[in-house]
């Protein structure tokens, strides 16, 4: 699942999010989390914060959207994330999927708990949430988007 996850990432960046300029990449749309740079930030902040949870790390912060105003900025950042998940991926076993986390979410109620390989499928589906955001707001503004849908993934 997180080949999939990440080829969709690699393709909507090569053959969609490629095709603006660093200005069409920054543009406020006023919607969800405003620009493609700020969505993609998004993306890559929540990946890290999960993560960071589950190896029992001090959570990142955020991306500042300020701090990115190009998409070779973005997308630098964006394959380091992948790479270091990558990394993390190949050291856990069936038993480190099971494992259970007890962590705060002060904004959703409180303290949550719930097993790895729980939060794992959650940050694929969270990606493929904003992806569909992204997707959507690139053709919004003329761009190439593509299907995302897994089974295509698999067909290929």
């Amino acid at each position: 699942m997180y080949d999939y996850h990440f080829a969709m990432h690699r393709k909507v960046w090569s053959n969609c999010i490629e095709a603006l300029t660093d200005v069409q990449f920054i543009t406020d749309l006023d919607y969800s989390k405003g620009s493609i740079r700020n969505q993609c930030l998004h993306l890559i902040g929540v990946d890290e914060r999960w993560f960071a949870r589950i190896q029992g790390a001090t959570l990142p912060d955020f991306p500042a959207n300020e701090a990115y105003s190009t998409k070779a900025s973005v997308r630098a950042r964006w394959d380091e994330t992948e790479k270091n998940i990558i990394a993390y991926l190949d050291t856990l076993t069936d038993v480190d999927l099971s494992r259970i986390l007890t962590f705060d979410m002060p904004h959703r109620g409180g303290s949550k708990t719930n097993q790895v390989w729980e939060i794992l499928v959650h940050v694929i589906n969270h990606g493929t949430d904003h992806r569909a955001q992204i997707l959507a707001m690139l053709y919004q503004m003329g761009a190439p988007t593509l299907e995302q849908d897994m089974i295509l993934y698999w067909w290929e």
